[in-house]
């Protein structure tokens, strides 16, 4: 299992296709891209038990599309 601080996503598409994602700097939004955009969640205070450990949640919170 790897050192690096990972966070688990709440929200958002179904299809995302990771629920568990790294997260650097931990507390700070995270932009997630997705078909042409970008989800972006926000860190909770609650946590998540998973597979991988208790993890931060992060709450879907919108989505904006790259400029084309």
């Amino acid at each position: 299992m790897s050192s690096a601080a990972r966070a688990f996503l709440e929200g958002g598409p179904d299809e995302l296709p990771e629920r568990i994602v790294p997260i650097t700097p931990p507390g700070v939004e995270l932009k997630i891209p997705f078909r042409g955009g970008y989800e972006h969640f926000k860190v909770t205070s609650r946590h998540q038990e998973t597979g991988e450990g208790r993890l931060v949640v992060y709450e879907w919170w919108e989505r904006t599309e790259i400029a084309e």
